[in-house]
């Protein structure tokens, strides 16, 4: 299953919360440029989506996982409404759903004839991408956000932010090393995502056909199941003592 085994679920950045400070930089002519140029990137994608109700898109993920020559690619789409409903749709090479109302997580895949049900806020290994996505967590109180290094643009020369986690509490505390993140010019919605681990997995993920406050309906989160899928609560991590 992506969600528990070596390829951890990573997400797109939605934006929903306040604008977000960046820490200061070295105070020197291309540092000052740079942050301001940060700045404005999480200006302009802090107002797209708190004008955004809902959105679909589809998506391309490539993870690499740390040893291993091949990476692994998938496609599906991805369906968000406010508040707080997230619809996450593998669907090549397999089929897995997941789906996220607040606080409550299911993760169905069909061939198993299986459903994980759990709480966002338990399921640590996967809460840190899924807070970014349904806005649950402001960017400011989770990371210190800061101009990649490098080339550090994408599409258009938009400058690319880099996130830091603030709180190494947690499994996903842990494991998460950083977040990459790019818009696309004009639009401002989130074009790429990498998740960067500690472990040296790193997951892109690509977002196309994007469609903004079509109308969806509630149903379209709703997880109808057929009568005989086995219904397993899922593991709830914690830090070692």
């Amino acid at each position: 299953m992506k969600w528990y085994g070596v390829v951890r679920l990573g997400v797109v950045v939605v934006c929903l919360g306040a604008l977000c400070p960046v820490p200061l930089l070295a105070a020197d002519e291309d540092s000052e440029k740079a942050l301001k140029e940060v700045r404005e990137v999480v200006k302009q994608l802090q107002a797209r989506y708190e004008k955004t109700k809902d959105l679909q898109a589809d998506f391309a993920q490539k993870t690499t996982i740390e040893g291993f020559d091949r990476a692994i690619t998938s496609t599906g789409k991805v369906y968000i409404k406010k508040p707080g409903r997230l619809r996450w749709n593998y669907l090549d090479p397999s089929v897995e759903d997941i789906y996220v109302n607040s606080d409550d997580v299911k993760v169905y895949v069909p061939e198993h004839r299986q459903v994980l049900v759990g709480k966002l806020t338990q399921m640590a290994a996967s809460k840190a991408p899924l807070e970014l996505l349904l806005g649950a967590a402001k960017l400011d109180e989770s990371y210190e956000i800061e101009p990649t290094p490098g080339k550090g643009r994408g599409v258009g020369g938009i400058r690319l932010l880099t996130l830091l986690p603030k709180s190494q509490e947690g499994e996903a505390g842990r494991s998460l090393q950083r977040i990459v993140l790019e818009v696309f010019p004009k639009t401002y919605f989130i074009r790429t995502v990498t998740l960067h681990e500690m472990s040296g997995n790193v997951a892109r993920f690509e977002f196309s056909s994007l469609q903004s406050n079509i109308g969806l309906a509630d149903a379209v989160f709703d997880l109808k199941l057929p009568a005989d899928v086995e219904v397993v609560k899922a593991p709830v991590f914690s830090a070692p003592q």
